[in-house]
Formats: C-alpha cells, structure tokens, sequence
C-alpha cells in the first residue's frame, strides 16, 4: 500500500478514536455525584425540577394583636414558654433556663430561675441579650422566706412588698438576687444566671405583644 493512502486511513481513526473516549467519558460522568451546572447550582431534570417546586413552604401566621388579656406561663421542666390570650394559648415558644435549671431560685448566685407569680416590670430594647422583658422577682413570697430565714432585714422586706403591691419593680440588690429576665441569645441549652433564654426571632415577637404589667407565672 502507498504512503499517501495510508496517510489518510492514520487520520480516521485518531478521530474515531476521541469520539470513543469523549462518549466514555460522559458516560462515566453520569455515575458521579450530581453535577454542578457552570451557574453553580445543582443541574436537575425537569421531573425533579417539578418536584422542588411542589414543596410547601410554612410560615408562622402572626400573632393578631392586641391580646387580650395576654399572660405568660414558663414551664421550667418542659423547657418551654406558652404566651396565653384571652385564655387560649396562641404560641409556644422553646426556651433555656438558669446553669442550676432544676431548683426554684433561693439567693444571689445561685444561679436557679425562680417559681411562682410575678409580672413584667420593664421592657428592655437596648438589652445586652438583644430584648429583655424584666421579672418581679423577688415577690412578696420570697420577701417572707427571706424575712424568716435571716436573709433580708424588715426594711428589705417591707421595699420589696411595697414595690410589688404598686406593681413597680422589687429591689434587686438583696442576698435574694434580682435581675431576672425573659431575653434573647438562644434557646438551646440552660445558660443563663436565673433568666429564661428565648431565640431572637422569638423574644422580638413576644417582646412587641405584651405590655408592661403582663402576669407570668413560672413554674417547676
């Protein structure tokens, strides 16, 4: 056979050859992870394409507010907190506790969230912990226990039940401790110094639907 025929036939089957190797390829490719389109996002078929978009999508329906007559329950051993209109609870809400999560709060430091019927004293919006709603605590109950176990002198006792007959704020300098308050900063784990922990998203909603003077009551 001639050179210059051969030349030709060489030709053909280097071309043949890359056909063969670019259809193996893709072909290998398909058995990869999904790819990746130049745009950067997963390539997908038009049936899983139609699958993405039937997903529903949830959105919490917004409190109607006013409430009426709004009160909050903290349940301390079900970590959660319930936000009560007119009765009904309307929103249930994760919360973290006090690094002592389990017992009702005694003294300064002890690090415990206290039980039992207090109310908001204060809103805080410029709150270290995003908001804060403030705590009556200490109330006229521990004023009594403090009086009785030596903790507080009568004139200690006699502020704090002053204060909380004219719904103002107790003293929160005793050895009973104070500064207890439902704030932000997360939910997930007990944390706090005595407060009740919120996420953000949620201590904002409660934040902006209950007033001053709204009832609390915490309980084990």
């Amino acid at each position: 056979m001639r050179r210059s025929s051969i030349i030709p036939i060489m030709v053909l089957a280097v071309h043949y050859c890359v056909l063969v190797a670019t259809l193996i390829g893709g072909i290998s490719g398909l058995s990869c992870r999904p790819e990746i389109a130049r745009t950067g996002q997963p390539t997908v078929t038009r049936g899983e394409k139609k699958e993405i978009n039937a997903q529903p999508t949830f959105q919490k329906e917004a409190l109607r507010l006013p409430l009426k007559n709004p009160r909050i329950i903290v349940k301390k051993g079900e970590r959660k907190l319930e936000l009560v209109s007119d009765n009904v609870v309307v929103r249930t809400y994760r919360i973290g506790l006090g690094l002592n999560p389990v017992d009702d709060k005694q003294r300064e430091g002890d690090r415990a969230t206290p039980e039992g019927e207090f109310y908001i004293f204060i809103k805080n919006d410029k709150s270290a912990y995003y908001l804060s709603l403030g705590i009556s605590y200490p109330n006229v109950e521990d004023a009594e226990r403090g009086l009785r176990d030596g903790m507080i002198s009568r004139a200690q006792h006699d502020a704090i039940v002053k204060a909380i007959n004219r719904k103002g704020t107790p003293p929160q300098n005793t050895a009973l401790g104070g500064d207890i308050y439902i704030h932000g900063n997360g939910a997930s784990s007990d944390w706090t110094w005595g407060c009740v922990a919120l996420e953000n998203e949620d201590i904002r909603e409660l934040f902006d639907a209950v007033p001053v003077g709204t009832l609390v009551t915490i309980q084990h």
